[in-house]
């Protein structure tokens, strides 16, 4: 019997939720071009349908919708999947950054921007939500009390119960946790974790540290991170 030849890669799939259609044809023609392949959703309610039924691989999310609150769809979208989120919006406050962050988004783009800007964070995001960083079996599991961080399996366990993480969050405390004792820079943090382009992103450090702690750190417990004012965060030393 002939072999049956084996199944073509999947192009990457973007879900593209915007309602304006001058945008939508200009994100969706530049990133078939560069051999994506998008679905659009005009409303948020749909999206979320779309995300379970098609598995996206990115999420652009415009925060100005008809029939639901963007920031919300942003929470919803992160409770039901670990996709990487780009809020791409008119909203430029800093405000409006942080709730999203806040939210689960993985970056924030501010409209209007240029084409090759938002494929650059597409990018920086896929490889931070898509491909884990390979870990020499000798250091693959880190031990801090009763939190077990194994950074082979991309998997934390706080007194033996799983907990949570974001892929955005977890590459954020492989760092941190790799390096445990170094106190490391904003900057570092920023280039390690969401790439060279976002070295005056502070606040995206800020929101995901505190994300960190919320889940990692019980009430009353010793701090896993510390802070260092103005300069960056260390993990607890050995």
């Amino acid at each position: 019997m002939p072999e049956t030849p084996p199944e073509a890669p999947r192009a990457t799939r973007a879900l593209l939720i915007e309602d304006d259609p001058n945008i939508v044809d200009l994100v969706r023609a530049n990133l078939a071009v560069r051999g994506f392949s998008a679905i659009v959703s005009p409303d948020g309610r749909d999206a979320l349908r779309l995300v379970e039924t098609e598995q996206p691989d990115i999420v652009l999310l415009d925060l100005m919708l008809p029939d639901l609150d963007g920031f919300e769809l942003c929470r919803e979208l992160r409770e039901r999947s670990p996709v990487g989120i780009i809020v791409v919006s008119a909203r430029g406050g800093e405000r409006d950054k942080v709730t999203a962050l806040n939210m689960g988004a993985d970056d924030y783009l501010t409209k209007p921007f240029s084409i090759e800007e938002l494929l650059a964070r597409i990018m920086a995001t896929l490889r931070r939500t898509r491909a884990p960083v390979p870990v020499a079996p000798a250091s693959s599991v880190i031990v801090a009390g009763d939190l077990e961080i194994d950074l082979a399996a991309q998997q934390v366990t706080r007194a033996g119960a799983p907990v949570h993480l974001t892929p955005t969050e977890f590459a954020l405390l492989r760092e941190l946790a790799t390096n445990r004792g170094k106190l490391l820079s904003h900057a570092h943090l920023l280039r390690r974790v969401w790439g060279p382009g976002y070295a005056t992103e502070t606040e995206y450090v800020r929101v995901y540290v505190r994300r960190l702690r919320a889940k990692l750190e019980p009430e009353g417990a010793a701090p896993l991170i510390h802070t260092q004012p103005r300069f960056g965060y260390s993990f607890v030393a050995e």
